[in-house]
């Protein structure tokens, strides 16, 4: 099987925060239509085009921000007030340009990993605001590649894996998504690490694969190099 020598990390809520902005600017929104339904109504209907248009915008703000201008029309029937709209647009571009935070334990278990084995970031979203939030965080000294993908399959981590370590057999992935950095690292070959966060959108909740032998689940990154030991030992 061969010892351990790449470890992909997620971005988003695994290095940073991410989904909390969500949450607040989706309150705001709520807010917006008040007069028109009710707030469990709204994020329903919000919900339902962001799934719609995954496969037209992909992840990210950019795409969070349409589906809360095509939602605002649907549920005025058309008559939603271009204030509102543009109070929509005035929310997506704060959260483009709002600070980064680091989460707890995240730079110091990225400098104890370095030069130990090589470092990858494996993310998804809009390319531009991804490689903002990784300059704003002071963090890119760290990795030796960074891939900012569409989705994350299967596929993709037997790709990433191939190009930047010696492949998935020999690689790790560190997230805080059960769906999108766990269970597609551990098909493709990979271990797969879990650090949940408090905040997860509803569309990467899926069951953890307990039974399997290469999932692991830690608190937090501070427990990550423990892990790393005894996968290694193992």
């Amino acid at each position: 099987m061969g010892s351990l020598t790449t470890i992909g990390f997620d971005a988003d809520d695994t290095l940073w925060q991410n989904e909390q902005f969500f949450r607040i600017t989706q309150d705001r929104f709520e807010a917006l239509l008040a007069d028109h339904a009710e707030p469990d109504h709204i994020s329903d209907r919000l919900l339902e085009a962001e799934k719609r248009n995954l496969g037209r915008y992909g992840f990210g703000i950019k795409g969070f921000t349409l589906s809360m201008i095509e939602t605002a029309i649907e549920i005025t029937n058309d008559r939603v007030p271009a204030s509102v709209i543009r109070q929509i647009l005035e929310a997506g571009r704060e959260m483009l340009e709002h600070p980064v935070e680091t989460l707890p334990h995240v730079r110091e278990t990225l400098e104890r990993l370095t030069g130990r084995y090589r470092i990858l970031l494996v993310t998804k979203g809009d390319l531009f605001d991804q490689e903002r939030k990784l300059a704003a965080s002071g963090l890119g000294e760290f990795f030796d590649a960074v891939e900012i993908v569409s989705d994350k399959t299967q596929a993709t981590y037997e790709r990433v894996f191939a190009r930047h370590g010696d492949g998935a057999e020999r690689a790790m992935m560190v997230g805080n998504s059960l769906k999108s950095d766990v269970v597609p690292a551990i098909a493709a070959g990979g271990w797969g690490v879990f650090v949940p966060h408090e905040l997860t959108w509803v569309l990467e909740h899926v069951e953890p694969p307990r039974d399997d032998p290469r999932f692991r689940e830690i608190p937090h990154l501070g427990e990550l190099e423990k892990v790393i030991v005894a996968t290694e030992e193992a």
